[in-house]
This record gives C-alpha cells, structure tokens and sequence, in this order.
C-alpha cells in the first residue's frame, strides 16, 4: 500500500506540488491522471526517495519514504518515464545489476533473474546488448529491472509512450497480472484511454491539488459525463483555482 498525506514542494514561486493526498491500496491499479505540469511526476519522485517533500509524508508499506529510505525503495518497483538503459549492457545483465542492486545474489539472484525474464516473455532478448532495442524492446527490459526483486508495490510513469499497439496490449496485459497477484499498481499517465482501461480507481491531479479521486464510473456520475476525458476535462475545470 502506498501512503501519501498532504505532500507539498515548491520549486521558486512555483507549487508543483500543493497538498496532495491519496491512497493506492493492494491489489488495485490506481491512476495519477493529470495534464502536463499537474504535478505528477514530482509526486512520483517524493516516492521514489529521489526528492524530498518540504512538507507532509509518504509511505510505502508503512515505510516513511524519508526516515526509512532503504526499506521503501525495498519494497518499491519502479518503471520511470526515462527508462536509462546502458546500450552496451546485455538485457540479463540489466536485469542482474538491477537485482544486486536490491540485495540478490548467487542462486536467489539467477533464479529471479529467470523467473521475470520468462514472465515478460522477453527471453529471446536476454543475451543481446540493448543498443539498438526498439522502444517496446527497452521498455520491456526497464519493466524486468523493475520487478527483479518481486515488489509488493510498482510505479509506472507514462508507461505506453510511444509504444505500438502490440507492445501497449502486453504491457496491459502485464499491469493486470500485477493487480491480480495483489501488488499495488500505481499508473501515471495523461492518455484518457490507458487510464480508463486499466485503472480501478483514479486521482486526478491539476495544478498540484487532486481535484476528485474515485472509479472511472464514478467521476464520469459526479459530472454527469459518459466517458471519462468529458469527466477529466469538467473536474479540472470546475475547480476556480486552477483556471487563474
């Protein structure tokens, strides 16, 4: 479960972040949806432990992102919207330093390492140097190096960019096994359509504040809307503040 209460980072004059709260619980995709510039990736960075709040806290599983760094980011997975391969690295490679990275070794190691290289079907990449890899191709191995360590809880930033068709069915497919096995998902994204077909639940954010929070169905009831972009436009236009 990931925690976050009142979170609040200023960068200047500028509120990225202005008292943002919300609960993504296990076994549940939750969808950080918002236009570009809403605050969602700091949001994500005072997750990762990569920027620190000026005020409120998160947790992760119970773990203070601040005061118990090591243990949040043990039980963390995260697929950041830059995926930073190192082009000279095979994918097992990737795959293995991202694993010792998280305290694995020996047998455990090579064991985790094939368990989630068959789980994304990516096998036939494995021994390959990744220069070169389309972009579904690196995503893949971005997404391996993510879940190595068998995270209780996996952040996605703008996973389907740029991805084709294909790639962006089996990255569905992947998110809804994570959600089934009862990992807490949670899903950033400013595309309608991804949000709305594989997130159970849904908080919009804009200008740093989350303006509604609740399933697809019921913001598009709350705004009287049939589809959720209608619902996602009214929301973030409804709230004064946020049209200054």
């Amino acid at each position: 479960m990931i925690e976050v209460v009142g979170l609040k980072k200023r960068f200047g004059d500028v509120a990225a972040v202005d008292g943002v709260s919300f609960t993504a619980n296990d076994g549940v995709v939750t969808g950080l949806l918002g236009p570009n510039g809403a605050g969602k990736t700091t949001t994500l960075r005072i997750l990762c432990t990569l920027m620190r709040p000026d005020e409120g806290r998160a947790t992760i599983d119970g773990h203070d992102v601040q005061a118990a760094s090591m243990a949040a980011r043990a039980a963390l997975g995260v697929l950041p919207d830059a995926h930073g391969l190192y082009p000279r690295l095979t994918t097992r490679e990737h795959v293995r330093y991202a694993g010792a990275l998280h305290g694995l070794s020996g047998k455990e190691l090579e064991r985790r390492v094939e368990r989630v290289l068959g789980d994304l079907d990516i096998g036939d990449l494995a021994d390959r140097r990744t220069e070169g890899f389309s972009h579904g191709e690196t995503m893949k191995v971005a997404l391996a190096r993510a879940l190595v360590h068998d995270p209780k809880n996996v952040i996605l930033d703008e996973p389907t960019r740029g991805l084709d068709v294909m790639s962006t069915r089996g990255l569905r497919a992947v998110v809804r096994r994570l959600r089934d096995e009862g990992r807490c998902v949670v899903f950033s994204s400013h595309v309608m359509q991804e949000v709305a077909a594989l997130c159970d639940r849904v908080v919009v954010v804009a200008r740093g504040r989350v303006v509604a929070d609740g399933t697809p169905a019921e913001m598009c009831e709350k705004t009287g809307k049939s589809s959720l972009e209608d619902a996602f436009v009214d929301l973030i236009g409804s709230d004064a503040g946020l049209m200054a």
